[in-house]
Parts: structure tokens; C-alpha cells; sequence
């Protein structure tokens, strides 16, 4: 289970293995009522999550419900979500102080060390990379562009090279013209290197870019139609459940 010698989660109280006790505050978000600690490789003094009510938030793993299906919102990986969720904000953590960067580094090694496969470290990793690039502190423009910019390119793309697979327009000049087997891999060497080439603009980020463009440009077909399934069930249920009724939902005070 554990990939490097020196990183280890812990229970803090009793110095054994890790006891995630969580309280549900609204479904979506969740108190600690265990303190968690985390001795990552290179640091003399571990990570510590604090039980902390009224102060520190996690909203566990944040998968957006369309990708549920790759990375679900809980897992093996969760001791490893909220510890990353305290290194990101300042303030919310007991221990050595590290840049964003640093903490979603970290996290990558935390979901390995738990037993997480490589590639869905590698996938969450780079997602929370994304988050990072959207908040950084300098050149906030250009991050933010350069993560949009990718994202619609290789839809774009994408779009393009599914209408040239189906014959509705020949215009994508790396799916060659002949049997269907031949454009397939004309079009799979073209979801690969295009992203890829495109990752270059994330700079210091790349690794993250190449991850995020090409997981994108295979998985763009099986996500717009999960997407249009999910849009499909929201309609059918409003139809039959009628708008939420707030007066039903408690408020403080109320029993």
C-alpha cells in the first residue's frame, strides 16, 4: 500500500492508522471530528488536518457529476481529498507552510500512497492543477486564458475530426482518406499530439495541459452523452417532482 518509506497517514490521537470521521453539514460539505496526519516525503514535520467544526470545510473529493463515472466523489482516496483541501487555504493546517503548487503535489503522492491507481492520481492531480492555474495570485489573465483556450481548441477539434470520421466534411488533414481503421488511428494520433502541442502553453504546468487535453479529447464523445443524459433526467424529474418546495426545508430554529 504505501509507495515511498517516509509517507504515511496517521491517526494523531493514537499514532495508528487513519480514522476519517467526518460531519455531514449540509450534504455537500463536511466537518472533522478527527484530526488527521499526513508525513509526506522531504518534510521533518508532518501535515496535520485539524478537527476543527465551526472553521475548517472539506467538500471531499470535487468531481463535477458528469465524471463521477472515472473518479467518483469518495473512494480509497478520501484521507488524501481533505488533507488537500487544508493545504490549499492558509490557516486551515498544523505544519510546514507550502505554496499551492507544492500542496497538489503532495496530494498526488498522498493518493498513491493510499493505494489510488497511477493514472487517477495522475487524472486528479491534474485537475486540481486547473483549479490552481484558475486562482493564481500573478498573470491571472493569462492562466485563465490558456486553460480556456485548450479546452475549447480541443472541442473545436474534436468536432472537427468527428465529422470528417463520419464523412459530413473531409476537412481535418491528419485523418487519411481509406478504410475506417486507417482514420481511426489518424484520429487518435491527432486527439493525442494536438493536445498535446497545445498543453505547451501551461509553462510550468505542461504535464497537467497534456493530461487534461488528451483525457479530454478521448473522453469528449462519452461526455456529451452523459452530459445530455444527466440534462435529460433533470428535465423528466422537474416534470414529475414539480420545483423544490423551500417550505419544506428547515431552517434555524425550526423542527
Amino acid at each position: 500500500m504505501c509507495s515511498g518509506a517516509r509517507s504515511r497517514f496517521s491517526d494523531v490521537e493514537t499514532g495508528g492508522a487513519v480514522r476519517l470521521e467526518l460531519l455531514s453539514i449540509d450534504g455537500r460539505e463536511f466537518a472533522m471530528l478527527r484530526q488527521i496526519s499526513y508525513a509526506a516525503a522531504g518534510y521533518a514535520q508532518p501535515f496535520i488536518v485539524p478537527a476543527d467544526v465551526a472553521e475548517f470545510r472539506t467538500d471531499l473529493a470535487s468531481v463535477p457529476s458528469v465524471f463521477t463515472w472515472l473518479v467518483p466523489r469518495s473512494g480509497v482516496f478520501l484521507p488524501a481529498a481533505v488533507l488537500h483541501d487544508g493545504l490549499v487555504h492558509d490557516g486551515e493546517y498544523l505544519g510546514p507552510h507550502v505554496e499551492r503548487v507544492e500542496a497538489d503535489r503532495i496530494f498526488r503522492e498522498s493518493l498513491e500512497y493510499l493505494g489510488t491507481g497511477k493514472m487517477r492520481s495522475w487524472l486528479m492531480w491534474a485537475a486540481v492543477t486547473m483549479a490552481t492555474m484558475w486562482q493564481m495570485p500573478t498573470q491571472r489573465w493569462y492562466w485563465r486564458s490558456v486553460l480556456i483556450g485548450l479546452f475549447a481548441a480541443v472541442a473545436l477539434i474534436g468536432g472537427l475530426a468527428t465529422a470528417d470520421l463520419l464523412g459530413v466534411w473531409d476537412v481535418v488533414p491528419w485523418i487519411p482518406e481509406g478504410s475506417l481503421g486507417l482514420e481511426l488511428i489518424g484520429g487518435a494520433a491527432g486527439a493525442f499530439m494536438i493536445p498535446a502541442l497545445l498543453a505547451l502553453s501551461w509553462r510550468r504546468f505542461t504535464g497537467a495541459g497534456i493530461i487534461v487535453g488528451v483525457a479530454l479529447a478521448f473522453l469528449l464523445h462519452v461526455t456529451i452523452v452523459i452530459v445530455a443524459i444527466y440534462a435529460l433526467y433533470w428535465v423528466v424529474e422537474r416534470i414529475v417532482s414539480g420545483a423544490p418546495d423551500q417550505g419544506c426545508i428547515p431552517t434555524g430554529g425550526e423542527t
